[in-house]
């Protein structure tokens, strides 16, 4: 075995020097010194992403192969993964009051520890090409998932929430597994492009039943409708810091991942097979999470039910099945990401100074933490994709893409969103009511955050307008998709 083959892997080692100084700070550091962790642990995680971003240190300025093919990196993964860590970095700012809190201070490098090596997991999933890699990068990223959700053992629900998290992460790794069964026995491989071949034309029940299989158990991890059941109770009870990693990071690693499956393995078979799969599953994530959204009154669960519905979108880039619809589904995830950690910004927040969740305890916050509610007022109107804000063009790009698809189903399945988009803004300006119309007096007394919270927050904010306004940064994923190998895979 050639052991330079590793150093293809620039990210990952990155990853895991950061993760090696943080657990080494953790456990030699004097106690006086560890509320410094949490500071360290974000300026490292800084660091790894700006050099992320240069082809000379950690980026890849080309397709590099290695492990036989079991691992890719390219500029269009270095992008993505990138993504990530901008997600990464903000949550790690918004969280740093929280992790100094007395109640963290004995579980304070677990937090820390945990989230890093689900992140070497979640990039080990969008490097794979053999599905032995894929397994073992969901399986690293989805069981401290279930530890961090139960970092709040003061709490009932937090036991709760990682109990149903862990029955979830197992039951569908097992349906993903036998869907990975089925397609060795007809195939006789893992590797993505020996399956690509193999399966061009195949057409029989087995195969169906195997994409069936994988589609459920990666739906599992998207909350993708019926496999969303698990969501709004795990967001409800995990600690609010936890929850925003769950609801955005995890998130995109794992529509990420799903779009490299579904091209690079089942690409021959996308009109013959799963297609018709996929819209069924888009109109219902979209339509249930919107109409579930709406009933609710407690702020986690309610961004919940709207996680659920932005997956619907999400996935809309990889029905697109074209250059252009990965690229929006990129953009999209982004644009996902400010907005929606600018909203959990504000609830940890809240929640960190006066303990409450419900949107009832909203109304007339402006009258007493005018910042705080121009902060949620926009990551509602981005979520909701009110122009001029990223979240109308992140929609936009991504029903472009869909329709650049040109069937007739397409067209239906575009319009579908387009109706539910609506009726996500009601409920989305349901909090913008509350905060600036109801005339009840706030609950919630004027109150100044820490500086890591406003920071994380002007940081989120700024995101929303910029990417708003700045087009080029679409322009530029669209080029990188286009010139990457991974066009290949796409009609």
């Amino acid at each position: 075995m050639d052991y330079s083959q590793f150093l293809t892997m620039k990210q990952e080692l990155g990853l895991l020097v950061v993760f090696l100084l943080v657990f080494l700070y953790d456990t030699f550091m004097p106690g006086r010194t560890q509320k410094g962790l949490p500071v360290v642990t974000t300026v490292l995680m800084l660091l790894l992403t700006v050099a992320g971003f240069c082809p000379c240190c950690l980026g890849s300025g080309s397709d590099v192969m290695a492990f036989s093919g079991m691992y890719e990196t390219s500029p269009v993964i270095s992008a993505i993964k990138n993504i990530l860590n901008i997600g990464v970095v903000i949550v790690l700012l918004q969280s740093i009051r929280w992790a100094n809190s007395d109640a963290m201070a004995m579980r304070r490098g677990e937090f820390y520890e945990l989230l890093l090596v689900t992140l070497f997991g979640m990039y080990l999933m969008i490097s794979s090409r053999h599905f032995l890699m894929f397994i073992i990068g969901l399986e690293s990223a989805s069981l401290p998932l279930a530890a961090m959700t139960a970092l709040n053992k003061g709490s009932q629900e937090s036991h709760e929430a990682a109990g149903k998290y862990i029955l979830t992460a197992v039951f569908s790794s097992a349906i993903f597994m036998m869907g990975l069964s089925f397609v060795y026995g007809l195939t006789g491989s893992l590797y993505f492009s020996n399956i690509y071949v193999a399966i061009a034309s195949e057409m029989n029940m087995m195969l169906v039943c195997a994409v069936a299989f994988v589609i459920a158990g990666i739906g599992f991890k998207l909350s993708l409708v019926p496999f969303h059941l698990w969501t709004a109770d795990v967001y409800q009870g995990a600690p609010t810091s936890v929850t925003s990693y769950l609801s955005v990071i995890s998130k995109g690693a794992t529509a990420f991942a799903f779009m490299a499956v579904m091209a690079q393995v089942f690409g021959t078979v996308y009109s013959r097979v799963w297609e018709w799969m996929l819209y069924a599953l888009i109109i219902l994530t979209i339509t249930v999470g919107n109409l579930f959204a709406i009933r609710q009154r407690n702020m986690k669960r309610f961004l919940a039910f709207s996680s659920i519905s932005q997956a619907g979108y999400i996935m809309l880039g990889i029905i697109a099945y074209n250059t252009m619809g990965v690229a929006a589904m990129m953009y999209y995830i982004l644009v996902y990401i400010f907005s929606n950690l600018a909203a959990f910004g504000v609830i940890g927040a809240i929640e960190n100074a006066t303990g409450r969740v419900s949107m009832d305890d909203y109304r007339g916050l402006y009258k007493t933490n005018p910042r705080l509610s121009f902060a949620m007022m926009l990551a509602m109107f981005s979520l909701a994709g009110i122009p001029p804000f990223a979240g109308f063009f992140s929609k936009f790009f991504i029903f472009t893409g869909a329709l650049n698809q040109g069937s007739v189903a397409i067209y239906v399945l575009v319009l579908i969103a387009l109706i539910n988009t609506i009726v996500s803004l009601y409920y989305y300006l349901l909090v913008v009511k509350a905060m600036f119309i109801s005339e009840d007096d706030c609950v919630i007394p004027t109150f100044r955050s820490a500086f890591s919270e406003r920071l994380g927050l002007w940081i989120t904010v700024a995101g929303i307008i910029f990417l708003g306004l700045v087009s080029c940064i679409y322009s530029g994923l669209l080029t990188l998709t286009a010139d990457s190998a991974l066009s290949l895979f796409f009609a």
